[in-house]
């Protein structure tokens, strides 16, 4: 019984995907972290906005 190795073609799409590891997708999907992205990003939009209208 062979196991089919599939083959990438150089330069392809496919050939510079990289699989994010497990911590990886952890931290993504982490809802507190996620919350204070939000809120940080949030915090540095106004800060451009009001120094933008005084």
């Amino acid at each position: 019984m062979k196991k089919e190795i599939e083959k990438i073609v150089p330069y392809s799409q496919k050939s510079f995907a990289t699989e994010p590891t497990k911590n990886t997708l952890f931290w993504r999907k982490f809802f507190p972290l996620q919350l204070i992205m939000f809120f940080t990003l949030n915090l540095k939009i106004m800060r451009i906005v009001i120094g933008g209208h005084s």
